[in-house]
C-alpha cells in the first residue's frame, strides 16, 4: 500500500480569516476532505493562509487535492456568505514531503 504524507500550505489573497471564520473554515475543509477520502491530519493556519498536514492515498496526486480542497472551500464561503469580499485562494500552492521524525513539530506551525 502506498503512503505518502505532505504538507500543504494554500495561501489566499487577503488577510480574511478571523478566527471565527477561520475556525468555521477549517471545521468545513475537515469536512469535505472526509467525504473525499482525503486524510488532513491536521489543519491551521492564519488570517491569510492556511496549512494542511495531508497523507495522500495511492490513487492521490497533489495538484487534485489541493483543486478539491480550495475550490469547494472556497464554493461553500462565498456561497454562506461568510467572508467580505469573496474568498478566492491563491492560484499558487506550496507542498513539500514531511519526514516521520518532523511530523510532531510540523503539526504545531
Amino acid at each position: 500500500m502506498s503512503y505518502v504524507r505532505i504538507m500543504v500550505h494554500a495561501k489566499g489573497r487577503e488577510p480574511l480569516l478571523i478566527k471565527e471564520k477561520r475556525d468555521a473554515l477549517f471545521d468545513h475543509i475537515r469536512k469535505n476532505a472526509r467525504a473525499k477520502d482525503i486524510y488532513i491530519d491536521s489543519i491551521g493556519g492564519y488570517v491569510d493562509h492556511v496549512h494542511c498536514l495531508i497523507s495522500l492515498g495511492g490513487d492521490q496526486n497533489i495538484a487534485k487535492v489541493i483543486q478539491l480542497l480550495k475550490g469547494e472551500s472556497s464554493f461553500w464561503a462565498n456561497k454562506e456568505g461568510m467572508i467580505n469580499p469573496k474568498l478566492a485562494w491563491a492560484s499558487d500552492y506550496f507542498a513539500a514531503s514531511v519526514s516521520e521524525s518532523a511530523v510532531v513539530k510540523v503539526r504545531t506551525i
